[in-house]
């Protein structure tokens, strides 16, 4: 019971990180225009990448679409590890890594409302 309450939890978390950096992406915010920008992102392809983000957010809330969701938020955000890593960045990396972390225990623990 305890483990279900600590894993919605960290799926609200999530799902609230996400729709924010996807939000932030699709409106173009400065931070992360010159972020991606670095890397060779436009505003398009910034576009598209947060509109994945929030789609990714939104999956994880459902039972049939939550390993989807969690795998491509996990897998954006191992994106952007390995552009901090082309760049030496390891201060970047370390911001990312407790997200990466966090969707991969999230897919350990489970949808918890499955067998409720």
């Amino acid at each position: 019971m305890i483990i279900r309450i600590v894993n919605s939890i960290l799926i609200l978390f999530a799902v609230c990180m996400g729709l924010k950096q996807g939000y932030a992406m699709i409106a173009g915010k400065p931070e992360m225009v010159e972020m991606f920008g670095k890397w060779g992102f436009n505003k398009t392809a910034l576009a598209i990448n947060g509109g994945i983000t929030v789609i990714a957010a939104l999956l994880i809330l459902f039972p049939k679409t939550f390993v989807w969701g969690n795998f491509l938020m996990a897998a954006g955000i191992l994106l952007i590890i390995c552009l901090h890593l082309l760049d030496k960045d390891l201060k970047g990396v370390l911001i990312e890594l407790p997200f990466l972390l966090l969707n991969l225990v999230i897919i350990y623990l489970q949808y918890p409302l499955k067998d409720a």
